[in-house]
């Protein structure tokens, strides 16, 4: 889990598990259904459906004695046509038969993914997108996660006014859990776990809660920065401040499907289903598998019918970065959100004995270790050793010693604790080349310290050039005004395998070293042998980044509540910017070597909330838009109906229509590295929404090797709401020599007041 050890667990993180039976249930998993409803035999679908059932169970009896019962597991009535159940392989070839049958999909599982994120992005009290008239409208955000601490002060609702008469959620009772734990703040609350107990059977509640109540912290700390209430907070006095969600004064509802395990997909999409019956406006969720088509990818298939009711959707793009296309929950109606760093640390100052000097992270607050000696496993040719692995150090070896580790294997505070129950005195936590120059700030058991790869270098040279190494560490707490925004490494990255002509993902915002509310009863590091509490913890990953979009798309509905989905989305995504604090491109942490980010980490850039507000012209896309885009994919008449609903036929037009040609706020190029007319020609339409009477220009930074052309070159708007529309072609230049991808912008600019900005990404296949 994405908890403040989240991204030490990175090695599972954001891969896709299928689900697989257990010997009790023989060869039996849980299956997501998909019905034509057209075909309904009775009055109600819950009827429909176990009729179904019962029909499997009798062609069972008549030629399949070896399968257990089919059991009945989620009815969806929003997202899906359909229902979940644990079938068998025969049973499900059995189902095939029936009149109405459009698909099954096995069920998989998958993973979850501040006092001064706000500032940082430009928000401040009284002003803008948080001046009272804004925060008074009812904004309702629905957190699909691992549940909530519900008595913490980030969630009171004190000078609230009543619950919305729109809202037709509820606060469900389970473990430790009762009505009274939802007030006019968290104002619903449910848990979904049948399908994780059908896959891996039944909850241990000595482990976890059966019901919304968060274990994790997980769930607690994205749903508090999307729209925590203000609250003094810090962690062991560092990052010390006011701190509050993005929309801090929206109310909360939370829908528990991540357990210890990880998420049934099939829990998943009960979730969305409910939160759209519940009538949320905004859905955020910081998880994902692998990328997948759109018709396999449950999270997809719900998102689209939440966006079909007018629900915005923000999910986290993954944590397998800085790998290539890795990027996850890549559907265009979604906003795939990445991970990029504070203007804020939290040193701690390694100096070795030959007087080198390097800056590190932690968050560890006690006294600093002067210079002691160094230990480091791969010199005694110990491979487990070097990467701190439990019962691998000898006390003998290591007590009284600071202890250098490699990351990876296990979790960075693990390793701490390691080294603590080894005797060693501290830890120096190292990155490879791989990790680059990523820091994270963990609450380490001990005095430690997490080093670049730089560093990591400059340390193994000098342990090979001395018979006795040695190290202190000294801590300086939270430090301000750093470089930033910065790419976090382990940020999923395209390019887009799914959609090849979509850029994803489709921002960036705040995900390392995040500040946000933690349950009481889990300690910041999740280790048991940690008896620590806190009530606000660091945490790291694009689970942290996610709701800061989901927060902002809140904002955002408050100021213009007739705009869509996707109008807010172009908002955030044509108002991005891509400098940073010392107004240079934004960097890559992801190497050694100082280098630019690409729209292939970031995609339009970094949010950027006070511009999104009044972003001058729109790319609008309606549900239409996107059945055309997907009949554009040939998708079949069974995988349309999961968007589409059911005799959905696509349109004559779209046999004539391309994938890029999608009304999106970016440009993907896909060239033929043999081809002798290489040049693509795109469509986009823009709404205007600003002042009357406007002309806006067109300036455009071509891509290496790319000749971009715009006709017209000049779009007059006489009224809001008015929609012009232009061509753009791109043509590879003769003699250039076929690279991996290059990249440009196009932008709409009127005086200086707007520069509706769009990233291009060019690639050769």
């Amino acid at each position: 889990m994405e908890t403040a050890t989240m991204m030490c667990k990175t090695a599972m993180l954001m891969l896709i598990f299928i689900v697989t039976p257990s010997n009790a249930s023989m060869n039996m998993q849980t299956y997501i259904v998909h019905m034509d409803r057209t075909k309904m035999t009775t009055t109600t679908s819950d009827r429909w459906y176990e009729s179904v059932i019962e029909s499997v169970n009798e062609l069972l009896d008549q030629e399949d004695h070896e399968s257990g019962k089919p059991k009945l597991v989620h009815v969806y009535k929003t997202a899906i046509s359909g229902f979940a159940a644990k079938l068998s392989t025969k049973q499900v070839e059995s189902l095939k038969r029936l009149n109405g049958f459009i698909s099954a999909t096995p069920d998989e599982m998958l993973a979850l993914h501040t006092t001064h994120s706000p500032q940082f992005r430009g928000l401040e009290r009284g002003k803008g997108l948080w001046s009272g008239s804004n925060l008074e409208s009812d904004v309702i955000i629905g957190v699909v996660d691992s549940g909530i601490w519900p008595e913490h002060v980030s969630f009171n609702d004190i000078g609230m006014s009543p619950v919305p008469s729109k809202w037709k959620g509820e606060c469900e009772e389970g473990t430790k859990f009762s009505k009274s734990n939802c007030n006019k703040k968290l104002i619903g609350a449910r848990a979904f776990f049948e399908g994780y107990e059908a896959a891996v059977g039944k909850i241990n509640e000595t482990e976890d809660y059966r019901s919304a109540r968060d274990a994790e912290g997980h769930g607690t700390h994205t749903a508090s920065t999307a729209a925590g209430n203000l609250a003094y907070a810090s962690i062991f006095g560092l990052a010390k401040g006011l701190a509050g969600g993005v929309r801090y004064t929206s109310r909360i509802a939370v829908y528990k499907k991540c357990w210890s395990q990880g998420c049934a997909s099939s829990d998943i999409l009960a979730a969305i289903d409910q939160a759209i019956a519940d009538g949320v406006d905004v859905l955020s969720l910081s998880l994902g598998g692998s990328a997948k088509p759109y018709h396999s990818d449950p999270i997809a298939i719900g998102a689209f019918q939440a966006i079909k009711n007018g629900i915005f959707v923000s999910c986290s793009a993954g944590n397998s970065g800085p790998s290539s296309s890795t990027v996850s929950n890549t559907a265009p109606w979604i906003m795939t959100v990445g991970a990029s760093y504070l203007d804020r640390s939290f040193e701690a100052i390694v100096e070795l004995g030959d007087r080198q000097i390097f800056e590190g992270s932690s968050l560890y607050v006690g006294k600093a270790l002067k210079q002691l000696p160094l230990f480091y496993g791969n010199t005694i040719g110990d491979l487990r050793a070097a990467f701190c692995i439990d019962g691998s150090l000898k006390k003998n070896l290591v007590k009284g010693k600071i202890v250098i580790c490699q990351r990876i294997i296990t979790s960075r505070t693990e390793k701490g604790e390691v080294v603590k129950l080894a005797g060693g005195a501290g830890m120096l936590l190292i990155n490879s080349v791989n990790e680059g120059e990523e820091l994270f700030a963990d609450a380490h058991v001990l005095p430690a310290s997490a080093l670049g790869a730089i560093a990591g270098k400059a340390i193994k040279a000098y342990l090979n050039s001395t018979n006795k190494p040695t190290a202190s560490i000294t801590f300086k707490g939270t430090v301000y005004g750093k470089l930033a925004p910065l790419m976090a490494a382990f940020s999923s990255r395209g390019p887009n395998h799914v959609g090849l002509d979509l850029l994803k993902p489709d921002v960036t915002a705040p995900g390392m070293n995040i500040l946000a509310a933690w349950p009481p009863s889990t300690s910041p590091t999740e280790l048991k042998s940690d008896k620590r509490t806190v009530l606000f913890n660091i945490a790291s990953g694009t689970s942290m980044s996610c709701p800061h979009v989901s927060g902002l798309a809140a904002l955002l509905k408050s100021v213009h509540k007739d705009w869509s989905p996707a109008a807010i989305k172009s908002a955030l995504m044509t108002t991005a910017y891509v400098h940073d604090n010392s107004n240079r491109h934004i960097l890559d942490v992801a190497f050694s070597t100082p280098t630019n980010a690409t729209p292939f980490a970031y995609g339009s850039g970094h949010v950027n909330p006070k511009k999104a507000s009044d972003p001058g012209l729109i790319y609008d896309i309606n549900p239409q838009d996107y059945q055309n885009y997907l009949c554009t994919l040939n998708y079949s008449a069974s995988d349309m109906a999961l968007f589409a609903g059911d005799g959905f036929k696509c349109p004559r037009a779209s046999s004539t229509m391309e994938p890029g040609d999608l009304n999106y706020p970016t440009f993907v190029v896909n060239l033929k590295k043999n081809s002798k007319s290489n040049i693509v020609t795109l469509k986009r339409t823009v709404t205007h929404v600003g002042i009357p009477n406007v002309t806006y220009t067109v300036q455009v930074n071509e891509p290496d090797g790319v000749s971009v052309m715009v006709e017209p070159q000049v779009l007059r708007f006489k009224k809001p709401s008015e929609k012009l529309s232009y061509k753009v072609s791109f043509m590879q230049k003769k003699g250039f020599r076929v690279q991996d991808g290059s990249f440009g912008v196009l932008e709409w600019v009127y005086l200086n007041m707007y520069h509706v900005r769009s990233s291009i990404a060019v690639t050769w296949t």
